[in-house]
């Protein structure tokens, strides 16, 4: 589904050049649940912004589902990110004055033509996510976390065929975190290609595959032999606040 070959991104500021990414090589297939993990400057943002089409390379060669990326003009690549890929962020970016109904149904407003179902497609995503009896509240009046899953809805009512995080879990506690990742691991289960980039191993383990980035370029690759299972978390969580 994506091949990167050779990847490089440079960005230049005056007469000083800073190379981001130095030459990143490697494929996921459809299906697999990968994260890209790294610290702070290791080039994983600049790499996911390529991956999900909104920045470009400067040099090698991306491949989406047969689609050589870096070839594109700013309409094509406009469309296939619109098709292809779902968004989830550390920052939600939900409208304030909207609910999150009209959240979810956002990127089916902005699609190339509007489904006559855009809100029934909205409200079965808001219900695959555990949101029925919240699709009219403002984001003001969800937590963190019910954000974050309207976010992931929003991310889903395409059908795209990759889901694209980016420390999707960075501004939650524990316990809403791990929701989330349930979220993920039930959409992987069921055929989603998932790629979450974030800067923790103990969420990246929840992941079968784990791309480590270093100084531009991939310093390790490795299968996930036995991902964490986030319910198996969540009810040692429940079990340990209930003993006290």
């Amino acid at each position: 589904m994506i091949e990167v070959k050779d990847l490089e991104k440079t960005f230049s500021k005056g007469s000083i050049a800073t190379q981001v990414l130095k030459g990143v090589s490697f494929a996921i297939e459809a299906g697999e649940y990968v994260a890209i993990m790294g610290t702070s400057g290791t080039g994983k943002s600049t790499l996911m912004n390529i991956i999900g089409c909104l920045d470009r390379p400067t040099g090698g060669h991306y491949n989406l589902n047969g689609t050589a990326v870096e070839s594109l003009d700013d309409d094509a690549l406009s469309h296939l990110r619109n098709h292809e890929i779902g968004f989830v962020f550390q920052q939600f970016h939900l409208l304030a004055r909207a609910s999150a109904l009209k959240n979810v149904m956002l990127p089916l407003i902005y699609a190339d033509e509007y489904p006559d179902d855009a809100e029934e497609r909205a409200r079965q995503v808001l219900s695959s996510v555990g949101l029925f009896d919240r699709m009219d509240h403002r984001p003001n009046e969800l937590s963190g976390g019910q954000q974050q899953r309207v976010a992931i809805a929003r991310a889903l009512v395409t059908n795209p065929s990759i889901i694209l995080a980016d420390e999707p879990t960075g501004n939650l506690d524990r316990k809403s975190g791990l929701e989330v990742l349930s979220i993920f691991r039930n959409l992987n289960e069921n055929g989603r290609t998932i790629i979450m980039v974030t800067h923790d191993e103990a969420t990246a383990e929840h992941a079968n595959r784990i791309i480590q980035l270093k100084d531009g370029r991939v310093a390790g690759d490795r299968k996930v032999p036995v991902p964490k299972d986030p319910q198996e978390e969540l009810e040692s969580l429940k079990a340990g606040e209930d003993g006290r």
